[in-house]
């Protein structure tokens, strides 16, 4: 399962096995929603279905009965569509269209974190943990080298993900380090 934004580089993934992140999408809608006319009433009810919607999975996160957020969630998904058929339609507006052809293309890729457990409607997570890495690339203008990414790349990745399991970012050098003097296998990161 893969959680992402809309970047073009994703189209090649099955949309039944993604989440399309709904932060994301509140963003575009809000930048609908400060347009004029038509597009701002579109903006407005975007915004309204993603407020219902992140309050349904609110509320699931106490209750836990995956049942009845599908019972909140479906009237969300008839009222978005109708909402992106019309956008996909209109001739006036050509990045409302856009936008709603779009999420068309991706449809069911809104909705997997209602059907499958551990999926989650944003993709903040990981965002939250390549925010360190983004920012020290940005710093130090990243590297001018394959060998210098690679040098890079694996501790940052290590660094995360000590972090989130908990883990002592300085005890996992030590044992790699101590079993390559052994000679065993180094220690994964699972």
């Amino acid at each position: 399962m893969v959680g992402s934004d809309r970047w073009w580089a994703y189209r090649g993934f099955d949309p039944a096995r993604r989440q399309v992140c709904w932060s994301h999408l509140i963003r575009d809608f809000s930048a609908h929603a400060e347009g004029l006319a038509a597009q701002q009433q579109f903006g407005e009810r975007g915004l309204a279905i993603a407020r219902r919607l992140f309050r349904a999975w609110q509320c699931f996160g106490e209750h836990g009965d995956r049942r009845r957020l599908r019972r909140e969630v479906a009237p969300l998904k008839r009222e978005l569509k109708a909402l992106l058929h019309r956008g996909s339609k209109g001739k006036r507006h050509k990045l409302v269209r856009g936008f709603s052809k779009n999420l068309l293309k991706v449809w069911p890729a809104l909705w997997t974190f209602v059907e499958q457990d551990g999926v989650e409607p944003t993709n903040n997570a990981a965002e939250r943990a390549l925010r360190g890495p983004v920012i020290h690339r940005k710093l130090s203008l990243g590297s001018q080298s394959e060998r210098g990414e690679r040098t890079i790349e694996r501790p940052l990745s290590a660094s995360v993900t000590c972090r989130l399991q908990r883990r002592s970012l300085f005890a996992y050098p030590t044992d790699v380090l101590a079993t390559k003097t052994r000679g065993d296998p180094a220690p994964l990161l699972v």
